[in-house]
């Protein structure tokens, strides 16, 4: 079957106000922002997205949420964006706040067909007892505050139930696609990818490169295409970023010295010491 569709607003078009969606990408690498972009231009409103962060405040989920666009975020992490933590505090978006492991193992579960499981990540913590607050009130109080969850003992240790993860719609970002759906992940980009891909009832994957039927070995392939409804290409020129950039200054290179000379130097001079240079952060526009 043929999933390749024309434009990514097309393959959006039938995603409607409130729907839950599981988006794929893990900070800014591998996002499908093509989709959200189609999705912030389509006026889509009072989303339930389930992703592993919101983006930047100027890119990716970033869009939708400063469009006033998501109502609720199931995350593992939040820490970079700023109108984020301001709509929280506001009382504006509802958060739950999930361990990052947790959060992938409730999606493939949801994927597989698996209503929920037991770990022990979260034991001990508010994700066991409750009250975390997911969402506050105009006046800072909590309105609606995170439930205690259920417990029990396996060899000894105490595990929590989770249950699985289920979403209207999966949208993620592959590298290669064939016209059956069947997707390449690079590098670091698969991440929630896969995961996102499971849980959906509908998944439409962005890809850089759509090949035909057959193109792709079998044991290259990440994603099967029975997990997939849709596929959109997209420009891989287009931007893509990284939330931080780290490197280490460049160290200066000694002149080249003859045979004699290197063993005379190796005899009389002391090793030097390792560098003890910090690293220095910069931003980049680049992602792998």
């Amino acid at each position: 079957m043929d999933k390749v569709v024309d434009s990514a607003a097309q393959a959006v078009a039938d995603v409607p106000d409130g729907a839950v969606l599981a988006v794929g990408g893990f900070g800014l690498c591998g996002i499908p922002s093509t989709l959200i972009g189609a999705l912030v231009e389509a006026g889509t409103s009072g989303l339930r997205v389930v992703s592993n962060n919101c983006g930047v405040d100027d890119w990716g989920l970033g869009l939708l949420l400063r469009a006033g666009r998501i109502a609720r975020m199931t995350s593992s992490y939040v820490g970079e964006n700023k109108e984020f933590a301001r709509q929280y505090l506001a009382g504006e978006l509802e958060v739950e706040l999930t361990p990052q492991g947790t959060l992938a193992e409730r999606l493939r579960a949801g994927g597989t067909g698996i209503p929920a499981f037991y770990t022990p990540a979260g034991v001990g913590t508010q994700v066991e007892t409750g009250g975390l607050p997911w969402r506050y009130a105009p006046d800072g109080s909590v309105a609606v505050a995170s439930p205690p969850k259920e417990v029990r003992e396996f060899g000894d240790r105490r595990h929590l139930l989770e249950e699985a993860i289920t979403a209207d719609f999966g949208l993620v970002r592959a590298a290669v696609a064939d016209r059956h759906g069947n997707c390449v992940f690079h590098a670091a980009a698969r991440n929630f990818n896969p995961l996102c891909a499971m849980a959906g009832r509908v998944t439409v994957v962005e890809a850089e490169r759509i090949v035909e039927a057959g193109e792709l070995p079998p044991d290259a392939v990440h994603l099967p295409g029975v997990y997939v409804d849709r596929v959109v290409a997209v420009d891989a020129s287009l931007e893509k970023r990284v939330e931080r950039r780290t490197v280490r200054p460049a160290r200066p290179t000694a002149p080249a010295a003859d045979t004699a000379d290197t063993r005379t130097a190796t005899a009389e001079t002391p090793t030097p010491a390792p560098s003890t240079t910090p690293l220095t952060t910069a931003t980049a526009t680049e992602e792998n």
